[in-house]
């Protein structure tokens, strides 16, 4: 008889841990679905974040449209290339995670603004934000910024019989 008891309250306790953290785990599926990535990765910053800035981080991804998911995976790759590990190595993935996941892999003002917004408890400094913005984005848009014939294997056939 205790046994079922036990039972009872261990069903109810996580039925009720479900209920409780399903719009967290929902929205935390949904970006890590996009981007292709392990959910631990969204799952710890939400919870760095805090309770109100990730109720609002949450609330925000589960609108569930390409610029909000192009906005929070913005947030992602600030918080994990700026705050968590700074090296070349974590750069270079991540901004591979963007480009696999077909999302803009330049970093915006806005996207500035949204990780001041949501890692508040963590008290990023805009200066510094601001200053890696400028640095990421010096980074990538040499490369992407040549195109097709950066590495001298594209020519253009301009007036080719049309």
């Amino acid at each position: 008889m205790i046994w079922l008891i036990l039972a009872t309250l261990v069903v109810v306790f996580l039925i009720g841990f479900r209920i409780v953290n399903s719009d967290s785990r929902r929205a935390s599926q949904a970006l890590t679905k996009r981007l292709n990535i392990e959910p631990v990765y969204v799952e710890s910053m939400i919870s760095q974040m805090g309770k109100t800035a990730g109720g609002e981080f949450v609330s925000y991804l589960l609108h569930n449209s390409e610029s909000h998911f192009g906005n929070a995976a913005g947030v992602l790759l600030i918080y994990q290339t700026c705050i968590v590990d700074e090296s070349e190595e974590s750069l270079v993935f991540w901004h591979s995670v963007l480009q696999k996941a077909h999302l803009p892999t330049e970093l915006t003002h806005k996207h500035v603004r949204l990780a001041l917004s949501f890692l508040r408890e963590l008290e990023p400094e805009a200066d510094d934000l601001t200053a890696y913005r400028q640095r990421y984005n010096a980074r990538f848009t040499d490369i992407s910024g040549q195109g097709g014939a950066a590495n001298g294997n594209v020519y253009y056939l301009d007036g080719f019989g049309l």
